[in-house]
């Protein structure tokens, strides 16, 4: 298979791609590898080039992502850009029978990994940051590449194509949601009170991890859409916009379950482990939210505590089943940096991942910690010790908060 002739032929030609794609045989390892590993790479290092080499501005003006925070961010977005088609060929495969299709796991990955062509190709625009969104209409057509594919190579009645398509698509959207939540758990904040600046170095490495996917979850998730695509086909043939918008609705909420998560914990749990004081600091003011609402297995709770001359941030989020997709691609990121002006390190210790950030000046520090179930506690402020952190770290009820249970399977 030579990559370019597919990429072309996919683009301009895809009801003929997609006949010769059905007729190949291939496994996982070669669709990646020769495929979706050399693509995915275009929308990571060009926005790595286009953010913190170009940079983007005006008037005068330009803004670059400092060096290394670019590197870490290319890694890490192109790690979970694959991690994001896997899982979308996962979804493919569990809904094929709802359309009166075949379940086939390779079948269905051909189809992520080749209708992703459009989209990954468009992250050549990421060179220009003023271009960007130019991307997005190409990832538009990889919609148009889904709908050929599917009824190709998944056997999904013609006639359900349409369905079959929002379904996936629908839940293509919440698995960016939840994967990009991921990615800004992994990377470092920008400035302000509680987001101290990236240092220009550091040392990675890749130890293995794995995701685990359950099958039968995603089955009776995939029973889920199959009742949601009935009610947003009839939603639609009575043009009633409160139906539709229900009915949609539901589709993201069984979209979510086909990550496998179940429901989050809870977030007035995890406010219940927000203390009225940390180190000795009264809380001045909490945050709670709820993913529920919108069909995504999220939660978060947050509590600001502070006098004048100290402030603490204290943030509990949970992100359903996925908190083990956070643990690996934090522990991706394993290792050490430090300049003359802050130091940051990242290891895993006693099943947990562990990671710690500060300025040199005191000025600003952070400790963050995914327990074992997937929940990611926070602690960082200004004019503290990431030492004090630490020691405030050990005083929560951290197994307390690693025994909550979520409902449905993760």
């Amino acid at each position: 298979m030579n990559l370019i002739e597919r990429a072309k032929r996919i683009l301009l030609q895809p009801k003929e791609a997609w006949a010769a794609i059905d007729a190949e045989s291939t496994d996982a390892a070669t669709l990646f590898t020769r495929y979706a590993m050399v693509l995915a790479a275009i929308p990571a290092v060009c926005g790595f080039i286009g953010m913190s080499l170009i940079g983007f501005g005006g008037f005068g003006v330009t803004i670059r992502v400092p060096f290394v925070s670019g590197l870490v961010n290319m890694v890490v977005s192109y790690v979970l850009s694959l991690v994001g088609i896997f899982v979308l060929g996962l979804i493919i495969d569990a809904l094929a029978p709802t359309f009166g299709g075949q379940k086939n796991s390779i079948q269905a990955l051909k189809v992520a990994v080749y209708a992703s062509t459009a989209a990954l190709l468009g992250g050549i625009f990421s060179l220009l940051p003023a271009l960007a969104m130019l991307g997005l209409l190409a990832a538009l057509y990889s919609i148009y590449l889904l709908y050929t594919g599917l009824p190709v190579l998944m056997r999904s009645a013609p006639e359900k194509s349409v369905g079959y398509t929002v379904v996936v698509i629908i839940a293509a959207i919440v698995v960016g949601v939840v994967i990009g939540a991921v990615s800004a758990l992994v990377l470092p904040r920008g400035g302000g009170l509680m987001g101290g600046a990236a240092g220009p170095a550091i040392t990675m490495n890749t130890p293995g991890g794995k995701v685990s996917i359950d099958t039968a979850g995603l089955e009776a998730a995939g029973k889920k859409m199959e009742e949601a695509a009935r009610k947003m086909e009839e939603a639609q043939k009575s043009q009633d916009p409160a139906a539709i918008a229900a009915a949609t609705g539901d589709a993201a909420k069984a979209a979510a379950g086909l990550l496998g998560g179940g429901q989050a914990i809870a977030a007035q749990a995890l406010k219940a482990a927000l203390p009225e004081k940390l180190a000795g600091l009264p809380r001045t003011g909490f945050d709670v939210q709820d993913g529920a609402a919108l069909g995504l297995p999220t939660s978060q709770a947050s509590a600001q505590y502070g006098s004048d001359d100290k402030q603490l941030r204290l943030e509990i989020v949970d992100i359903g089943g996925l908190g083990q997709m956070a643990a690996m691609a934090m522990g991706m990121a394993q290792g050490e940096k430090e300049d003359p002006t802050r130091a940051e390190k990242t290891w895993q210790e006693g099943g947990r991942t562990l990671h710690t950030r500060y300025e040199k000046d005191g000025s600003h520090a952070e400790f963050k910690t995914i327990l074992k179930n997937g929940l990611l506690v926070s602690i960082e402020g200004d004019k503290v010790g990431v030492k004090e952190l630490q020691g405030l770290m050990s005083q929560l009820d951290l197994n307390g908060l690693e025994s909550l249970q979520r409902k449905g399977k993760s």
